[in-house]
């Protein structure tokens, strides 16, 4: 995969462990559950573009080995009574195990085909998994799932959201670094070739299909400890986690924060589950947000977050940081110039066609348009004041964008132009 420079990529690792150690006593329980989960996402991503980002597979179907770690794992937690198939620090190797065997046999099918086919066979499988669920009660619960509870282990009660967090976090760091090793084996090699082009590879010799299934089990088991790691800290499952909505979170996380780069799925994962969780709670459009943000990623930065910060180190680099820091500064006020003109004109919208203010509309007795709240103050639909604001602020915010464009050309420029020595040098041969 594409790599960062070395030495800043160590540096910012470091310290992004170091505040995630740290995080149990600056952020509230609340939050600590926010980062819980975050951490599982991103786990569950990083996982999910061995297959995708490593390997080239895109996978439509994730959520089928998430799911089946999950159920693995709150099995391993009834089992004997209750006391448990293994003690709670090591119950996701359930769902790692589940996940793994899953894995094995989706894999073998699903990577007889490439492309679209392959997408649609990982999807059919997931859908599969999930109509099936919810009538196969014995392994699966029904409506109502299945639930469990942690069990102490060697004076530790894992009652509290802090020690939960912590066992999370020794397996999401752990799971990470064994992925990222699998990078630098000579099976995370090949799957690069599968990725590039796996004739080449079938010419050379090498058995594609038994590669495919490796890579693709892999990922599935990596896909089930994450899925167990949900489960232990939630105590309960129910078959939701076969739906596709988790498949199709997986994948966009996973481009958003940019699949070339081992760790831009975990970045993406990371944003996005804490933008869910702290705008959610504010807006019931925070899904049409989500999509928005996608969409313009893929359109402008089609290499993710993390393909964007590579950009910006790499400007720094070659410029220096005097040069890159303005356009960097107006490329942030740019964005939150048009974040803040789509939501405003979003939510306004959003008010204005909900059934309540229609209703409000319509008992006004001279028919005119109620003032919506917003951002604590009332603004009338119908007055063009209103809708300036946000025209205003995507008009500025574009501006500024396209003048952190013109900026970038004006450094590439610089860059290719030779320099006075070269072109005296030139000139001396000519002559």
């Amino acid at each position: 995969m594409s790599r960062i420079s070395h030495t800043p990529v160590a540096v910012l690792v470091c310290l992004g462990v170091a505040a995630l150690v740290a995080a149990p006593g600056l952020l509230t329980p609340g939050l600590l559950n926010a980062a819980i989960q975050m951490l599982i996402a991103a786990l569950f991503a990083t996982a999910y573009n061995v297959v995708c980002g490593q390997a080239g597979m895109l996978s439509f179907g994730h959520a089928a080995y998430f799911g089946v770690g999950a159920f693995a794992t709150i099995h391993a937690m009834n089992a004997f009574g209750g006391t448990g198939l293994l003690p709670t620090p090591l119950l996701p190797l359930a769902g790692a195990g589940a996940g793994l065997l899953v894995g094995i046999g989706a894999g073998w099918f699903a990577t007889k085909r490439s492309g679209t086919y392959f997408a649609m066979i990982t999807l059919a499988i997931a859908e599969l998994l999930h109509s099936l669920a919810p009538h196969l009660k014995g392994w699966f619960g029904g409506e109502a799932g299945v639930s469990a509870m942690r069990q102490p282990w060697l004076g530790l009660s894992f009652g509290s959201t802090v020690q939960v967090y912590y066992l999370t976090l020794a397996w999401v760091l752990g799971s990470l670094a064994l992925l990222f090793f699998f990078t630098r084996t000579p099976l995370g090699r090949l799957a690069l070739g599968l990725r590039e082009n796996s004739h080449r590879l079938a010419f050379l010799g090498y058995d594609v299909h038994r590669l495919g299934v490796l890579v693709f089990a892999i990922s599935a088991m990596f896909a089930g400890v994450a899925g167990g790691l949900q489960v232990v800290g939630n105590e309960a499952v129910n078959y939701v986690v076969f739906d596709a909505t988790l498949s199709a979170a997986v994948v966009l996380n996973s481009y958003i924060g940019g699949v070339k780069v081992f760790l831009g799925p975990a970045l993406g994962a990371s944003l996005m589950t804490f933008f869910g969780y702290a705008v959610s709670d504010l807006t019931v459009s925070w899904l049409l947000y989500q999509g928005i943000v996608f969409l313009l990623v893929m359109l402008y930065v089609p290499d993710g977050l993390a393909g964007l910060l590579r950009l910006w180190t790499g400007l720094r680099r070659r410029f220096g940081l005097a040069a890159v820091l303005p356009l960097a500064l107006a490329a942030v006020l740019a964005s939150v110039l048009v974040a803040g003109g789509v939501a405003f004109a979003v939510e306004l919208l959003q008010r204005i066609f909900t059934q309540d203010y229609r209703a409000l509309a319509a008992a006004s007795p001279d028919a005119a348009w109620p003032a919506v709240t917003l951002a604590g103050r009332a603004w009338p639909p119908a007055s063009p004041w209103t809708w300036l604001v946000p025209a205003g602020l995507l008009a500025a915010g574009a501006l500024l964008a396209w003048t952190v464009r013109l900026g970038h050309g004006r450094l590439q420029g610089r860059d290719a132009a030779p320099s006075p020595l070269v072109t005296a040098e030139a000139a001396r041969s000519l002559a």
